[in-house]
């Protein structure tokens, strides 16, 4: 029996009781949370569990083996530090860190111990999300040539962290997992419209290598709710629309066919007619489950086999870069800037 402890018991926090009661050999054990209304609702939830408004305490109980952080982001090093300290394994929310420096230490710190550290990158165990993967590894796609994402909702506004930093990790991290591969350089123009200094609308452009770029719009200021990532290739393009409810990726079979060999038998370029390719439209049968459950289901697995989580402290590091290198262009109106 695994004994979970959950620090942060807001609204996530709460899902991720749901979520871990129906689990097999799992135990959630304690919860904190300083705010003592939000204890009394884990309480109501789960009338059993151990309850305290002080996250030392839940860290320095014995008998919690690992330990779930659903708190403000500018509080997850320090809690996860004192947790991987204290020797247990540890889930923590995104963003891992409020920098690299801080994530490399968490990563090593857990590596030293032996511990599982796993982050929150919670789209990648939406089952769209891995079958939009399994489209590109088996190059139903072709060659990816880039990438747009959109993340934007009307609120909810934050103060402690700006809208990068509490939406981008998602996308973020969906495009180190489509890929497999991290971006050399990034982009971010921002703007500040209801508080000053938090930027509540972002336009990210990265670039990779590999000639693929992508972009990504996240925004706390829009009309509209959107949740969507495309995908372009150059035999196929995808669309994954998470607020569709069972038809979750489209796959199109649109493009430019170019053949540079057939340019050349003509006198000039205007001449050459390019061939525009207007196919089927295929709908991918997707088994749903909730990415929540199955990251849970993750972290418990990861413990008792000591492999890797897919979202382990490398991944939230190599996140975190990104985010560092975006808001250092931020204040320099867009500059790109390498990501070390």
């Amino acid at each position: 029996m695994i004994r979970i402890g959950l620090i942060g018991c807001g609204i996530w926090g709460r899902n991720y009781i749901r979520n871990f009661e129906h689990l097999d050999d799992v135990q959630m054990y304690a919860v904190s949370d300083p705010d003592g209304d939000n204890v009394k609702r884990a309480v109501r939830l789960m009338p059993t569990v151990n309850a305290t408004t002080s996250a030392a305490e839940l860290i320095a109980d014995p008998l919690v083996d690992a330990v779930i952080i659903a708190t403000p982001a500018s509080t997850h090093y320090e809690l996860a530090k004192a947790t991987l300290l204290a020797g247990k394994h540890v889930l923590v929310e995104k963003p891992l860190a409020n920098s690299s420096v801080e994530a490399e230490e968490l990563t090593s710190l857990a590596a030293d111990r032996g511990h599982v550290l796993m982050v929150g990158h919670i789209l990648e165990y939406h089952p769209a999300t891995n079958r939009l993967k399994k489209l590109i590894d088996d190059g139903e796609l072709g060659r990816i040539q880039y990438l747009y994402l959109i993340r934007t909702n009307l609120g909810r506004i934050r103060t402690d962290v700006n809208v990068m930093w509490d939406l981008a990790p998602h996308d973020l991290s969906i495009v180190h997992y489509l890929l497999g591969d991290s971006p050399v350089r990034v982009s971010a123009k921002g703007k500040s419209y209801v508080l000053r200094g938090i930027e509540d609308v972002v336009f990210m452009l990265l670039e990779f290598e590999n000639d693929v770029i992508a972009s990504i719009h996240i925004s706390w200021l829009d009309p509209e709710k959107i949740r969507r990532v495309t995908v372009i290739g150059d035999k196929k393009m995808a669309v994954f629309d998470d607020l569709e409810g069972l038809e979750k990726i489209r796959v199109l079979d649109r493009g430019v066919d170019y053949d540079p060999e057939i340019e050349r038998e003509f006198e000039d370029f205007g001449s050459f007619q390019l061939a525009y390719r207007y196919g089927d439209i295929w709908i991918p049968n997707i088994q749903l489950s909730e990415p929540l459950r199955n990251q849970c289901t993750h972290f418990i697995e990861r413990i008792n086999d000591g492999a890797a989580p897919r979202t382990d402290g490398e991944s939230g590091l190599r996140v975190v870069r990104v985010l560092e290198a975006a808001q250092r262009s931020l204040r320099e109106d867009g500059r790109f800037v390498e990501i070390l």
